[in-house]
């Protein structure tokens, strides 16, 4: 078999094996990334593996550039790397991927043994906040409510309920009124 049908027979398993996984994603057809570890997990680490044209006879590209990896430091991932390797080089010639995924799922604990987190982020108590001053000038005047007068306040207060609010259909109009000052067009 050629490399591209090995190729081609490999990918359509690993998107078997792996539909539904959220932690496998295909970059490309000959490049894919499976997060090993939960998401949160302070040991968790992102391994894409891109395959060469001539792959499975010569190894596939392993790298943890990416920047979920960031938190991890370049000793810990050269490990996993050199464990990784050893693994390429004992399946070199046959269907490898999820063989290096499933391997480095397995050893996790071991892989991540002298692991201590890089804390790349600020810290939230060295920011200062500064509030800013009040500049508005003093001498403006405030707006004023507007007054209502004793009579005023009992026409409104005669108009609404309990409530302050106007009763159903205060605003409507008395039909027979209406007709009577309009005049209907049957009339003549």
């Amino acid at each position: 078999m050629s490399a591209n049908e090995d190729q081609e027979m490999e990918l359509e398993a690993l998107r078997s094996i792996y539909e539904g996984d959220e932690s496998f994603r295909e970059l490309s057809p000959v490049s894919f990334q499976y997060r090993i570890g939960e998401n949160g997990d302070p040991k968790a680490f992102l391994i894409e593996i891109s395959w060469t044209e001539t792959y499975p006879q010569t190894p596939p590209i392993i790298s943890m550039n990416a920047f979920f990896n960031n938190n991890i430091s370049s000793a810990v991932k050269q490990s996993i790397l050199a464990k990784l390797q050893e693994a390429v080089a004992a399946n070199l010639g046959t269907a490898m991927t999820y063989t290096l995924f499933e391997y480095a799922k397995d050893n996790k604990d071991q892989f991540m043994e002298n692991h201590n987190p890089i804390n790349s982020t600020t810290t939230i108590s060295n920011i200062i906040s500064i509030e800013t001053p009040n500049t508005a000038p003093s001498s403006k005047k405030k707006d004023k409510k507007e007054q209502l007068s004793k009579a005023q306040k009992r026409k409104l207060a005669d108009k609404t309920d309990h409530k302050g609010e106007l009763p159903r259909g205060w605003n409507w109009v008395d039909v027979v009124k209406h007709l009577s000052k309009t005049g209907s067009k049957d009339d003549e």
